[in-house]
């Protein structure tokens, strides 16, 4: 009997070391970065899909013909304010263009207005142009 509560003695403290150990490593941990939403057609941010579509210089002659995809990553702040805007995809005129258009956009995303699922800093949203002359 004395040698079971030992052994349950020295489980409970080796557990109790456990935990403490567990808990000062989450506390260390220096990776504090955020997971990227990726945004499709279906969610929350058609407007500013649609805004950058609206505002999109289409005449400019630099860019590449046809379809051309980009993937657009932008942070929004507290107040609403699209900021960071960086841009990639198979013509770097366009990537250009889309971040001009995103930065300089007078518009302020309703913070409230998103899910929890999308309340994260950095977003990522494709966007398809399609150019013809």
């Amino acid at each position: 009997m004395k040698n079971k509560i030992q052994l349950l003695i020295a489980s409970l403290f080796v557990f109790g070391v456990v935990a403490i150990m567990n808990t000062t490593k989450a506390q260390t941990v220096t990776d504090n970065t955020i997971e990227e939403v990726r945004l499709s057609k279906s969610d929350a941010f058609n407007d500013i899909r649609s805004r950058l579509m609206d505002n999109f210089d289409f005449t400019n002659g630099d860019y590449k013909e046809g379809t051309v995809n980009s993937i657009v990553k932008f942070d929004i702040s507290e107040k609403g304010k699209i900021i960071n805007v960086h841009s990639s995809g198979d013509c770097k005129n366009v990537s250009k263009e889309i971040e001009t258009v995103l930065s300089g956009l007078n518009y302020k995303v309703d913070r409230n207005k998103l899910g929890e699922n999308l309340a994260a800093y950095t977003y990522v949203m494709p966007v398809t142009v399609e150019i013809d002359r």
